[in-house]
């Protein structure tokens, strides 16, 4: 497949082609032994070294290490205070409120559509086929967006599209930015998107290190793509959305070392989710093969499995959605907390 003649300018909202983005201290720079140039404190009162003093828009050090990690250019990168800043920001990015609209695939992860909504950006929702993959004449149901979201794997079912359909998206469609949510992807990294970014300047891959990583209350984000739109997002995110004990606290997990640790911990979780995923099989109606860290099951008596849930003292997610009514998803845990789950739905 060839790549797609795309111009992000010509999708952005018109206002930004001529806005000069805010020059933060930061962003300025500098050099010398006396900074006074952004009405900081001089004092530290904190131990972690420079808390008194404003972090980088994009710290140097997390933006390497996440290229290191991601094999993907340190151009080609943008950090945020997790993946769903990165929503945000390409939905202001390219988005005239009142006028444009995103393309997403449910049932999937509802910030898409929230966010849009927040910015007076509409949304049009396509169906997933019964086994949950892109449906074959999507294109002519949802007109000329701006952003595709496509969450793969998908939450909150868990099942995966595989890549060649991705690809085929991404060249199918050069009138429009496709956006690939890969937070769950190191549960099956071979399916990541990011190896087509330099093939197509029209995909965008978004990152998290809030699920495998185990950082979520740190909330680190990455998003993926080519330097024109990178350049574009750039002129709208805020002056410091890394603070420092998260950048510092991000690097350290991409370190060799933090990077095995997540990759034995996603061992075991995978471990776990198989077992429970095992047990499910035998009390539910359908257990969709899982992708991420959680496993969606449908139930026939889907009121009982919650009520057991609840008088066991296990918080699972059920949802609203006419097409998982039945259904309930369960993240993967540790082992003694998949034996009670076991115990508590025997």
């Amino acid at each position: 497949m060839s790549a797609p003649t795309f111009n992000p300018q010509a999708l952005a909202r018109p206002e930004l082609l001529d806005l000069v983005p805010y020059q933060s201290a930061r962003r300025i720079g500098g050099n010398g032994d006396i900074w006074i140039n952004a009405n900081e404190s001089p004092f530290n009162n904190s131990e972690l070294d420079g808390l008194n003093r404003y972090p980088e828009c994009q710290p140097q050090e997390l933006i390497d290490a996440y290229s290191a990690y991601s094999q993907v250019a340190a151009r080609n990168i943008v950090t945020s205070r997790g993946a769903d800043e990165a929503i945000e920001l390409l939905i202001r990015t390219f988005c005239i409120p009142g006028k444009d609209s995103i393309a997403i695939f449910g049932p999937t992860y509802g910030m898409y559509k929230i966010s849009a909504s927040t910015f007076n950006v509409a949304t049009t929702e396509v169906e997933l086929t019964s086994d949950f993959q892109l449906p074959n004449n999507w294109q002519q149901q949802v007109g000329a967006p701006k952003l595709v979201f496509i969450c793969n794997p998908n939450n909150p079912t868990g099942s995966i599209i595989n890549i060649d359909d991705i690809e085929a998206t991404v060249a199918s469609y050069p009138d429009a930015i496709v956006v690939v949510d890969e937070a769950y992807i190191e549960f099956c990294p071979q399916q990541s998107a990011a190896r087509l970014l330099a093939k197509y300047p029209n995909l965008v891959v978004l990152r998290t290190l809030s699920k495998a990583f185990a950082l979520a209350g740190a909330r680190c984000g990455f998003m993926l793509a080519s330097e024109a739109i990178i350049e574009l997002v750039m002129r709208v995110i805020a002056p410091y959305p890394v603070p420092l004990p998260v950048a510092k606290a991000a690097t350290n997990a991409l370190s060799l070392k933090g990077i095995a640790t997540m990759q034995g911990q996603v061992r075991q979780l995978n471990e776990q989710g198989a077992a429970l995923a095992e047990f499910l099989h035998t009390i539910a109606s359908d257990v969709i093969s899982p992708n991420g860290n959680f496993v969606l099951a449908r139930f026939d008596t889907v009121e009982q499995i919650k009520q057991k849930l609840t008088q066991a003292g296990i918080v699972a997610r059920a949802y609203g959605d006419p097409r998982l009514k039945d259904a309930i998803r369960f993240s993967f845990a540790n082992e003694a907390q998949t034996q009670a789950i076991i115990r508590a739905l025997s």
